[in-house]
């Protein structure tokens, strides 16, 4: 096993969704079967699509994965899919290189200039104390001591005040359910600025903190992955009208409603546009896959 980089463009040439599948050509086999049961982390590179010319890539490293298995495209088989599990969206994206020094050493020549021919292949191997380094950086915002005693499912609140040290190695730390619901919350509710995506309102409680939840658009029951793509920022009442079905949304960002099943006062709390409040970065928006599951599984409309 080896730890790696997958990288993947804004608008992917291939059939990526980051925090579900990778897909490849023939020529990264090898490597990508390397990482399976191991870690990886994902690159976003300068160009944000398959043109040569095209730019608009942020050169970050922006979430980790766990591959499990690879299948062959069944419409290509020079192509294949890598299936991945345990997505998590890093607090704060780490750019490729620190002044003159790159993140990965495989990257740089010994006179100090770039090595053009790593930098081009889209599936590399990384050592594991540069893995660990990325990975550090990326979730620096994340607590530094966490509850985790007793069942990793068992209600944890409070978190953020807990002090029991945790002196496990990061990557053991981004497999615990406390630590990954406490992450995904922070990255939902940054992305949309504390604010309620449905209704718009932005409530303070009384200690200083935000009343808006992160909700899972796809359930992490049903192999949701914790990715602010799959997450919305809805106050209380939402949330729990959002998980039980009575509202959803469209591709477009309309919010949806389950006809007879909510009285008018719930229609007057919707934001007049009757549209989602989304993040200014629009990589953070909903992915239309995630609202797709959702409609089909859960809305009742």
């Amino acid at each position: 096993m080896a730890k790696g980089v997958f990288t993947t463009k804004l608008s992917p040439a291939y059939d990526d969704l980051p925090e579900v599948q990778y897909h490849f050509p023939r020529t990264y086999l090898r490597q990508v079967e390397q990482t399976l049961g191991d870690s990886i982390v994902y690159y976003e590179p300068r160009r944000g699509t398959a043109e040569a010319n095209s730019r608009g890539g942020r050169q970050i490293y922006f979430a980790i994965a766990r591959p499990q298995t690879i299948t062959q495209d069944p419409r290509n088989t020079d192509l294949f899919y890598c299936h991945l599990s345990d997505y998590l969206d890093f607090d704060h994206a780490v750019p490729f290189r620190e002044g003159e020094a790159y993140r990965e050493s495989i990257l740089q020549k010994s006179d100090g200039s770039t090595n053009k021919g790593a930098f081009g292949r889209s599936v590399r191997i990384i050592p594991d104390e540069e893995f660990q380094d990325i990975l550090t950086l990326g979730l620096s915002g994340a607590p530094e001591a966490i509850n985790v005693s007793g069942s990793p499912n068992a209600p944890f609140m409070g978190v953020e005040e807990l002090v029991i040290p945790f002196e496990r190695p990061m990557i053991e730390l981004t497999t615990i359910r406390p630590y990954r619901d406490l992450a995904f919350r922070r990255t939902v509710r940054a992305a949309y600025g504390n604010r309620c995506a449905v209704t718009g309102l932005h409530l303070i409680n009384g200690g200083g903190r935000p009343e808006v939840q992160a909700a899972h658009i796809r359930p992490v029951a049903a192999q949701g992955p914790d990715s602010v793509r799959n997450g919305l920022a809805l106050s209380g009442t939402i949330h729990w009208l959002f998980d039980r079905g009575l509202l959803s949304v469209a591709d477009d960002m309309t919010v949806l409603t389950a006809k007879g099943h909510l009285p008018d006062a719930v229609h007057g709390l919707i934001n007049p546009s009757g549209r989602l409040n989304l993040p200014t970065d629009q990589t953070k928006w909903p992915h239309p896959a995630f609202l797709r599951f959702h409609r089909e599984n859960y809305f009742k409309g």
